[in-house]
């Protein structure tokens, strides 16, 4: 069996598995076991990959194969993201056992459900290391709408009227979404008709890529359009954000863990590879850049609307939420800049945001459950009920916020440079915008850490392990970026980019 083989059929066969087992105590263990061995066989794909770079004198190679007939390709993009979905997936679900086995024991949530949850969650994993390494367009589409699915029932696990309404609005909003990037993609499959002869690979993103500069100019401006829209669903983008605070402040935490730190990386991914597809058949045309101008707007329109967003928040989850989209924002952004500093900039964003934003929700998790509400005016003096909890989430806010010497700090700043150095004019939208943010986080966080703790307000059990290995990894990728790992991000670079930065 191969490594990428392995990586798509555990969480497959675990989603399979964990819907049929009946006992509740080892679903949580088995699902963490499940999460391990997708990590390892995450780590033997990289490992490969890195001896293929190796074997072609330090170029940006590349793994193929076929699974079911179908084709997959794992490249210096995509493979960082499958370890990274991996290494959270499984982190998330030694926080999600004790938390899941809490909410099934006060009675919110029935033995049925706590399989469906299982079994959702490692179909929601399958369905994200499907959309990463497919070479299909058409099958990353299937995927991300897989991911939309699993993701609905996760959301509605409570049952709640309120959980219910936001599966409702997740469903339709991202389904509406879905379908219009449904009809890029037959506008892609359009162009690739007329200069590529083998039908049957008119969707794999590969031969498009090698063939994007004899793409009908006009057709796939208008595709990605679509696309974009559509894909930026998905992602967050404002205004077709509406979908995600609902979602994270009704489901269970640790689907908001994979949820803000995963799937919406998954849909700027999609997007980044399509917009390759298109700057190459623009590269002509009068508007070369068309895509990258689009990408731009809608970031810095998403990341300037969500800092202000952050102000008027009342539900912890909801605020983190808005802190999701303003991040995304500034990734999109990023991306549409281009650049070898740029994108190497956005690309460790991914990361870094990743990291942090899944250690905060998971610590927003323990919170909750300490106040026995997500309300934040309810939320207070975390450091004198259970300083653990209220350190945690300070060290995360400051990180999520852009502090140095954690590793936002370094990606805010080669994406501030870079800006600075291409469209110094939006220099100041930036800063405003970092600004703004920071202090809509800050206004929260001071009661919630230090204020006076309300009667009733009692430490829980808390396994801070996830966030403290997250925290630490931030940290250290603020400090020094491992040598591997900058290597990954500048092949990575150079593969979207054309040009490597290191």
């Amino acid at each position: 069996m191969t490594a990428l083989s392995l990586v798509l059929l555990t969480p497959l066969l675990g989603a399979l598995a964990l819907g049929l087992i009946r006992p509740a105590a080892p679903a949580g263990w088995f699902n963490l076991g499940v999460s391990a061995v997708s990590l390892a066989a995450a780590l033997w794909l990289a490992w490969s990959l890195a001896l293929v770079g190796d074997q072609a004198g330090g170029a940006a190679g590349f793994i193929a194969g076929g699974i079911a007939g179908l084709p997959f390709r794992v490249d210096a993009f995509n493979v960082y993201l499958v370890v990274l979905t991996a290494f959270v997936g499984l982190t998330t679900s030694i926080f999600s056992r004790p938390y899941m086995r809490h909410v099934l024991d006060t009675g919110r949530i029935g033995a049925r459900r706590l399989r469906t949850y299982h079994s959702m969650y490692q179909l929601f994993m399958f369905t994200m290391l499907v959309a990463l390494t497919t070479d299909n367009l058409g099958v990353m589409w299937v995927a991300v709408e897989g991911a939309t699915l699993a993701t609905v029932l996760l959301v509605s696990l409570y049952r709640t009227p309120e959980a219910v309404e936001a599966a409702w609005k997740y469903f339709i909003l991202c389904g509406v979404g879905i379908a219009l990037a449904l009809f890029g993609t037959v506008l892609t499959y359009f162009a690739a008709q007329q200069v590529i002869t083998d039908p049957a690979a008119g969707l794999n993103w590969s031969t498009l890529y090698a063939e994007s500069g004899r793409l009908e100019p006009a057709v796939m401006r208008l595709a990605f359009v679509f696309l974009l829209v559509g894909y930026g669903t998905k992602v967050g983008l404002v205004p077709m954000h509406q979908w995600l605070p609902d979602a994270h402040s009704e489901g269970p935490t640790p689907m908001s863990a994979v949820l803000s730190g995963l799937l919406l990386n998954v849909a700027l991914y999609a997007v980044v590879r399509l917009k390759m597809l298109v700057d190459g058949s623009l590269v002509h045309s009068g508007s070369p850049h068309l895509a990258g101008y689009l990408l731009m707007g809608f970031g810095l329109v998403s990341f300037l609307v969500a800092g202000l967003f952050l102000h008027r928040q009342r539900d912890i989850k909801r605020m983190f939420s808005y802190s999701s989209i303003e991040h995304m924002g500034l990734m999109t952004f990023g991306f549409g800049l281009g650049g070898p500093l740029a994108t190497f900039g956005a690309l460790l964003h991914m990361l870094v945001h990743s990291l942090t934003k899944s250690a905060i929700f998971i610590t927003v998790g323990h919170a909750a459950h300490i106040a026995g509400t997500q309300a934040i005016a309810q939320i207070r003096g975390l450091i004198r009920t259970q300083p653990a909890v209220g350190w945690s989430l300070l060290i995360g806010v400051a990180a999520i916020a852009g502090f140095p010497p954690f590793g936002v700090f370094m990606s805010e700043f080669l994406l501030l440079t870079a800006t600075m150095k291409t469209a110094p004019w939006f220099t100041l939208a930036l800063l405003s915008g970092l600004a703004v943010a920071f202090a809509g986080l800050f206004r929260h966080l001071h009661p919630m850490v230090y204020g006076i703790p309300p009667e009733g307000q009692r430490p829980v059990e808390a396994n801070m392990v996830p966030v403290a290995i997250h925290l630490i990894l931030v940290l250290w990728l603020g400090l020094a970026i491992p040598v591997f790992l900058a290597d990954w991000l500048d092949r990575a670079t150079g593969l979207i980019t054309g040009t490597r930065l290191l």
